[in-house]
């Protein structure tokens, strides 16, 4: 009777995970690297001269460091950098706040409320997640003309708050939740609007502000939809104003780099602030019971 010996491990099983945190921390922070090198290279370019902007040798820290370039773009008057940064947070909080409201009321009701139609109605409207933002452009804009919302934040805020994704998001979460919950505070008395404002909202924290990052991103960077409504510079907003820094043939890359750092700074912020929910979002997603 032959034995068959085990095969021998080089390695050991604490000494093969350690191995696969190490490659899986690795990978991460190559990751990060390429995320944070290019908003490295932007504030340092915002705090450095003209002269040092083209050279053969690459600063990552600038010889000689100025606030040049954010006085230059503070105190111009032909870019009222201050009244566009106020109009793009009004303008991106009333969306984000409208639509935090809109799409989780909505999706609490494909969730749990039973209506005739609902699932041939939701899946109609995720067949327009698949269609490109670019075929609503004309339709949009003739409506927002006729309504008379040109120049105007109407005309930016109130077409955003069709929001499909929000409304899929906040409805993948709710059913989430288990339903004995609710089903407990029905026994007690309770209608199904203070079930979703006593018990699904409290729950939803987690979504709705991972959503609020999604909103806020989403209506803080949008460009074209505001190009093309606000015309004035004193509606505009601070992706089409920073516009007027690139002309046909020259480019003021400093003064780029300056308004794009004060362009992400309120992003951080709110990544910052809402972190904790985010990463609490991403840990319950899928989790059901």
């Amino acid at each position: 009777m032959t034995v068959i010996k085990p095969k021998r491990q080089f390695i050991s099983y604490r000494g093969q995970k350690w191995i696969k945190k190490i490659l899986i921390y690795f990978s991460l922070s190559v990751v990060s690297l390429i995320v944070v090198i290019p908003l490295i290279w932007m504030l340092s370019t915002s705090f450095k001269l003209k002269s040092q902007l083209f050279t053969k040798e690459i600063y990552w820290i600038p010889k000689v460091v100025t606030l040049e370039n954010y006085t230059k773009i503070l105190d111009n008057p032909s870019t009222p950098i201050g009244l566009w940064f106020r109009n793009s947070l009004f303008v991106a909080v009333i969306t984000t706040a409208a639509k935090l409201v809109i799409d989780s009321l909505a999706g609490y009701a494909y969730a749990r409320m039973k209506f005739p139609g609902r699932n041939k109605i939701f899946n109609l409207l995720l067949v327009t997640l698949f269609l490109p933002g670019v075929m609503f452009l004309v339709p949009n804009f003739v409506t927002v003309s006729k309504l008379g919302m040109l120049n105007n934040f109407n005309g930016v805020i109130f077409p955003a708050l069709a929001s499909v994704f929000g409304v899929f998001f906040m409805r993948q979460f709710f059913n989430s939740i288990p339903k004995e919950l609710e089903e407990a505070a029905e026994m007690d008395g309770a209608n199904r609007l203070q079930i979703f404002i006593k018990i699904a909202l409290p729950l939803a924290k987690p979504a709705l502000a991972t959503l609020a990052v999604i909103e806020f991103l989403a209506s803080w960077n949008d460009f074209l939809w505001a190009l093309l409504v606000l015309k004035d510079r004193a509606v505009q907003t601070l992706q089409p104003g920073l516009r007027t820094l690139q002309g046909a043939y020259t480019s003021e890359y400093g003064l780029m780099m300056a308004g794009a750092v004060i362009v992400a700074v309120p992003v951080l912020l709110l990544y910052i602030f809402l972190q904790r929910f985010i990463v609490q979002s991403v840990a319950t997603t899928g989790l059901k019971g």
